[in-house]
């Protein structure tokens, strides 16, 4: 079977989880006499059978008529269907001729936050022993990298959620920064539900006041990009109160007193002047946060997506630690990953200082050990690369990559800055997507290979909590399409190295398991049979007999003396404020019947009918000042380009602040205005703030 479709059965109905975001939520897929797909609830314990409007509408996708069904070659200036021999010969033959003028650095790699742990794997091997390249990302660094760097400083491990999801319904007090859940993940909000119905307190911080923010029992309306500032706050009105859980952090930390010292100088009046909070909210949420019971600290995107996203999220740990939070039972630290594969995504090769079970490439230990499972000399094994944006403003400069394959990406829509990473994309002397729509990136491409969607291929997800999760396909991939694996690994063949790759799933999580070994992320004692018969396995699970850990921290950080850290971290203004040229922040965010890029959801009939096109949100008294009715299409202009799109007039946002969806292309593109100011230590774009001016089309 070409699509490692092991799981087909004769009633042709299948478990399986949705495809989009990291929630994952648990759906059985049936195949009807008629020839379509039918998605059916099923019962897991994430989301209890609930979906959102985006998994309900999932199977619409595998029979579109936009889907690609052959292989496309550029042949003067158009693409062309191709054979899928021509195709692979003109990708093979270009990397070689490239490779041999440029060296092995001048092809690049770019992956995605949405391929199975199998393939991300296959993809990190096959960059760094089929082509012995340095250069591979993806876009989970513009997702996930300042709080897995925060959780790596602090806990000594990444994992998104320590706790099983389950605990979130029992807080007492639930605190969610920068997270617009009921949007991003509707299942979620039955937690939510839960909570408020036991009598729970949700604070939201979040400079919009969202569907989510309005379940809040208290909604917190910060200056964008002073989250850190008011985290700072929080923990100095926790420290004059007394509220701090002084035996926890005496028996389970280290660094208190340094901590301690700085966030002295964040009292709540001058906090209020830097956010704009009130400081009676300042105070009403910390003593929520400190008066006992069970308490959960949530980050997500919108305190992330900063060029101080690693030291923000670090605050918020801070503030969870004094308070004697993570290990507690139904208490702790945690963050919300997005894409539907973020967490295991980032543990097994795609990240350009990584190898797979969470290993650094530049430890030689690391290095002999996955060097030994891939049978190849350690000192072969290129060294860390640059990070995602990093990787692609450099493309077809001198001395940076001269082709790109792209795997589950569409860097042309999803990248900051993105009028010049499309110019940088076009400079390319290769272009290679997999896709199975022509997404903006692909439509720019050399060549493009039609790839199986994800009810046609077997493997495995890793979700929010760490839980892995088995995908079972229902069917074959359409004739003329293969899978992302069967592409690698017919690549690798072509280039010499086609030993060491294998077209099925299976066979690739075996390899995966022994490459894990031992690492962080530890998947020796995973099996599809556990995942199958258990509802998923969390890692780390070492061994077969070992039942996985859904709970960290109980007892020990996995830290080199066992204590979690505190890190002082002092605020510093965005990377771009507002003047008198550009006197307005933007910030840009999801809608609930779209995703990413959009290239998928924006080809869905219900969804597109649900949110047909971009908008700019604002504020009636701003608009008033600009002479702008509701409905007027507007100009949106920053240092770095131009969007335009109509106006949505609301009370829920800040005057000072514009929104922008960034799920679409063209003009309505908001990451043409995007900042790529880059965290110094996580890599991770400032996407959630820039400043911007508005004006009538």
């Amino acid at each position: 079977m070409t699509g490692g479709a092991e799981a087909v059965t004769a009633t042709r109905e299948v478990a399986t989880h949705c495809p989009y975001c990291a929630l994952q939520c648990g759906m059985t897929l049936r195949a009807t006499p008629e020839g379509k797909t039918e998605v059916l609830a099923r019962q897991f314990p994430t989301n209890r059978g609930g979906m959102c409007q985006k998994g309900w509408t999932s199977a619409e996708l595998l029979d579109h008529p936009d889907r690609l069904l052959t292989p496309l070659v550029r042949e003067d200036g158009a693409l062309r269907p191709a054979t899928w021999e021509e195709a692979l010969d003109k990708i093979a033959g270009a990397i070689g001729r490239i490779q041999d003028e440029h060296g092995r650095d001048a092809v690049a790699v770019f992956g995605g936050g949405g391929l199975t742990n199998e393939k991300a794997y296959a993809l990190g091997k096959f960059a760094r022993v089929g082509l012995r390249t340095k250069n591979i990302d993806y876009n989970g660094r513009f997702c996930m990298s300042s709080a897995a760097a925060a959780g790596m400083k602090a806990f000594g491990v990444d994992r998104g959620l320590p706790f099983p999801l389950s605990d979130i319904g029992e807080a007492d007090t639930l605190l969610l920064v920068g997270a617009n859940v009921a949007e991003t993940m509707p299942p979620f909000a039955r937690y939510l539900t839960e909570q408020k119905q036991r009598g729970g307190t949700l604070i939201v911080i979040d400079p919009r006041l969202t569907t989510t923010a309005r379940q809040a029992t208290l909604h917190l309306q910060p200056t964008p990009g002073t989250d850190l500032a008011l985290a700072n706050a929080l923990l100095h009105i926790v420290l004059s109160e007394g509220w701090i859980d002084k035996d926890y952090i005496a028996a389970r930390t280290t660094g208190f007193a340094d901590v301690r010292r700085t966030v002295a100088s964040y009292w709540p009046a001058r906090v209020e002047r830097m956010t704009g909070v009130p400081v009676a909210d300042l105070e009403a949420a910390a003593r929520a946060l400190a008066s006992g019971g069970k308490t959960i600290i949530l980050t997500a995107r919108g305190a992330e997506q900063h060029a101080k996203g690693v030291d923000t999220v670090t605050a918020y740990i801070n503030l969870a630690l004094a308070l004697g939070l993570p290990g507690r039972p139904g208490s702790g630290y945690g963050c919300l990953t997005g894409q539907g594969n973020g967490q295991g995504g980032r543990e097994h090769g795609q990240k350009a200082d990584q190898l797979p079970g969470y290993r650094k490439i530049d430890d030689p230990a690391a290095r002999a050990h996955v060097a030994a499972v891939w049978g190849v000399d350690p000192d072969e094994l290129p060294g860390p690369g640059v990070s995602a944006y990093e990787l692609l403003d450099s493309l077809g400069t001198p001395g940076g990559p001269k082709a790109m394959l792209v795997f589950g990406s569409n860097p042309v829509v999803s990248a900051p800055r993105a009028a010049h990473i499309e110019e940088r994309i076009r400079s390319l002397d290769l272009l290679v997507v997999s896709d199975f729509v022509l997404s903006e990136t692909a439509a720019l491409a050399d060549v493009v290979l039609p790839t199986a969607q994800w009810a046609e291929e077997d493997g495995t997800m890793t979700n929010l909590e760490g839980r892995v999760l088995r995908r079972h396909a229902l069917r074959e991939p359409p004739p003329g399409v293969r899978t992302d694996l069967a592409v690698i690994a017919e690549l690798a063949s072509r280039l010499g190295t086609g030993d060491r790759f294998t077209t099925e799933p299976r066979a690739v999580f075996e390899e995966l398991r022994r490459a894990s070994a031992g690492g962080t992320a530890d998947y020796a004692g995973v099996t599809w049979e556990r995942v199958d018969a258990e509802d998923g396995v969390f890692w780390p699970c070492p061994s077969v007999d070992q039942p996985g850990t859904p709970r960290l921290f109980v007892d020990t950080f996995a830290t080199p003396d066992g204590r979690a850290r505190f890190l002082p971290v002092e605020h510093r203004p965005a990377a771009e404020e507002v003047d008198a040229e550009y006197p307005l922040y933007l910030t840009t965010g999801r809608v609930l019947a779209q995703y990413q890029s959009g290239a998928q959801t924006r080809r869905i009939g219900p969804l597109r009918k649900a949110a047909p096109n971009a908008f700019v949100e604002m504020h009636p008294d701003l608009a008033a000042r600009l002479g702008v009715e509701h409905g007027d299409e507007v100009v949106v202009t920053s240092r770095r380009g131009q969007m335009r799109a109509p106006a949505r007039l609301t009370e829920t946002i800040r005057p000072d602040t514009v929104f922008a969806p960034f799920h679409w292309g063209g003009a309505a593109r908001a990451n043409s205005l995007t900042s790529d100011a880059l965290d110094p230590t996580s890599r991770m774009p400032e996407f959630k703030v820039c400043a911007v001016k508005v004006e009538l089309a």
